[in-house]
């Protein structure tokens, strides 16, 4: 984020379509994007240019687009790279909040570019952008225990001990997106980290 910044900033929270997946490992990037809507009182509509569920809001003073693609994960730089487009956000203004295999589950990192750690998603995002320099709000779900394939892992519920702590994390994380759009990374994560 740069402060200088007028324009919009995309927020795109990652997850499949569909109830089956509703609370699953892979979709916590919905559940965040649902929190940011219920606190700007917004609802989503269909962006039919796109193929995403988009909301236009202010959340701390930024224009703020929150977006949560209609397509399967492995297929959703198309549709972030459209609003992208459709609304001209360069790249360094995309925030992709998405599950974290590599962290312990519950806890939230920010960073922008790198590498994305086996996320399709996050694949095929950067793209479709043709670069990885997007920010990233990481929300850990922690690896699959014994020798669970994590491909399996990121579509099954939470256990039920986690399925108690998720509904915090999940405010927790969009606390994080608001703290970005309002001080910026580099103070953002001397906060959270």
């Amino acid at each position: 984020m740069t402060e200088a910044t007028a324009g919009p900033v995309l927020v795109v929270g990652l997850g499949n379509p569909g109830s089956e997946y509703e609370r699953t490992r892979h979709n916590v990037g919905f559940m965040v994007a649902d929190v940011l809507a219920e606190r700007v009182g917004g609802r989503f509509t269909v962006h039919k240019k796109s193929g995403a569920d988009l909301l236009e809001a202010r959340l701390d003073g930024r224009k703020v687009l929150l977006a949560k693609p209609r397509t399967y994960m492995n297929l959703s730089g198309r549709p972030v790279a459209a609003l992208a487009k459709f609304f001209s956000v360069p790249a360094t203004e995309v925030i992709v909040v998405h599950d974290e295999l590599d962290l312990d589950f519950g806890v939230i990192r920010l960073k922008r570019g790198g590498g994305e750690g086996g996320h399709n998603g996050l694949r095929s995002i950067s793209q479709a952008l043709t670069t990885k320099d997007y920010l990233r709000v990481r929300f850990g779900i922690g690896r699959p225990p014994g020798r669970q394939d994590p491909a399996d892992y990121v579509l099954k519920p939470f256990s039920a001990p986690e399925r108690k702590e998720v509904p915090v994390i999940v405010e927790q994380a969009a606390d994080a997106v608001e703290l970005l759009l309002r001080v910026g990374l580099e103070t953002a994560q001397n906060q959270l980290h």
